[in-house]
């Protein structure tokens, strides 16, 4: 069966709200960790991961770090509206460049209390201490989203600057409390560097440097990819059929060191389904790249679709060395900034690992899509077992360890 005959309402399950963990552990590493191998089920912490990790595995972690897109504005009468920046305007080749913008910027944003906020009508926040002044205009209206034009002096400062002292940690929309400071530092990983998420690759909220030492030991290796992750992480899949819901695109940023580090790699590991889709895009551009298939690399490098409909037989190294091999003839920095928009659903076979480790997802999403993909309708018991036995869920929960079937 094709993913586009996929019905959402086969992959929900009933999710109390006070199994959603609203707050994380004291220690990050103590989260527990539910193993799925072969159908059978195990349960540990994530301070003992590196057990169940052979020796030589590459294990890849997803290093954006989350900004603080929340903007909190007044006006005159009292009135709240919020502007949640979702994305650079299309005016901007990738997020670093919108991020590092002075004086202005334009961004796409959702906005809370919208109908208050009259076309024409400049918001502002001044923080005295700083000295600093930013100011909002409302300029259009897209599907989904609205244009804001953020102004701000000093022209010298970054909108990330910006962003830094102005706004909100941007928690996901099921944590329904005030953010506190601590979140500040907990809704972030601890190897966060590449700015440009609005919500955080949460498997590697649990990974410490206790962890690390302990994969060193081992003789696993760690590296690092950037996947922007967009708020279409959390959009719930409406339609009733899989065919008809339109897939989120999300920014992805590669090296040639890295792609000439994850072909040598005798195994490999994804901590998050952001690193999984990540990797697995690379693997479809390469295809691309093999056959002489155009590439959109100023759109969707991967659309959402392609890994049903392009060559499905083409070995993993061949695909990552055309890879590598463009990278090296069109990218004089040696870096790719793209965007993917891959879907991974019940038909997919997966191509670069043969672990993920992801926490658990809201029902009748498309990342429990990607996870039925990988272990088939044992998703349905590993989340009941998950269920049954107190495990916390969602963004601050506990998580599980997949061996994907087949790899």
């Amino acid at each position: 069966m094709h993913p586009k005959a996929l019905r959402i309402e086969d992959f929900t399950y009933d999710l109390p709200e006070d199994r959603i963990a609203q707050f994380p552990l004291e220690d990050r590493d103590a989260s527990r960790l539910l193993v799925y191998r072969n159908g059978a089920l195990s349960e540990d912490i994530y301070r003992n991961i590196a057990a169940y990790i052979e020796p030589g595995t590459m294990v890849v972690f997803n290093q954006t770090r989350v900004v603080h897109v929340r903007l909190l504005f007044y006006k005159e009468t009292g009135a709240r509206i919020e502007v949640f920046c979702l994305e650079p305007d299309s005016r901007y080749a990738d997020i670093n460049t919108a991020l590092n913008q002075n004086g202005s910027v334009y961004w796409r944003c959702l906005i809370g209390g919208a109908a208050k906020w009259k076309d024409g009508q400049e918001l502002s926040l001044y923080d005295e201490a700083a000295g600093v002044r930013l100011s909002a205009l409302l300029i259009g209206r897209g599907e989904g989203y609205f244009t804001v034009k953020l102004s701000w002096t000093p022209e010298s400062m970054s909108f990330a600057e910006v962003l830094q002292l102005f706004g909100k940690v941007p928690l996901p929309p099921y944590m329904q409390r005030e953010v506190k400071d601590d979140d500040k530092e907990r809704y972030q990983t601890i190897y966060a560097k590449e700015e440009g998420s609005v919500a955080a690759p949460t498997a590697g909220l649990h990974f410490t440097e206790g962890i690390f030492r302990s994969f060193d030991a081992k003789q696993v290796t760690r590296e690092y990819i950037t996947l922007h992750v967009g708020a279409g992480t959390f959009k719930q899949v409406k339609t009733e059929h899989i065919g008809d819901h339109e897939m989120h695109a999300e920014w992805i940023e590669i090296d040639t060191a890295f792609v000439e580090k994850l072909i040598a790699a005798p195994a490999r590991a994804a901590v998050g389904t952001t690193s999984l889709r990540c990797l697995e895009s690379l693997y479809w551009i390469g295809v691309k790249l093999l056959h002489h298939i155009p590439v959109n690399w100023n759109a969707n490098a991967v659309e959402q679709w392609d890994a049903y409909t392009l060559p499905q037989d083409v070995p993993v190294s061949d695909a990552l060395q055309a890879l590598l091999a463009y990278l090296h003839a069109s990218c004089t920095d040696g870096r790719l900034s793209t965007r993917t928009q891959i879907l991974i659903a019940p038909g997919y076979r997966v191509r670069v690992v043969k672990q993920l480790v992801t926490n658990f997802h809201q029902p009748g999403s498309t990342l429990l899509l990607l996870i039925a993909a990988l272990i088939g309708d044992d998703w349905k018991e590993l989340y009941e077992y998950a269920l049954e036995h107190q495990f916390r869920f969602l963004s601050y929960g506990d998580g599980c360890l997949i061996n994907i079937a087949g790899t």
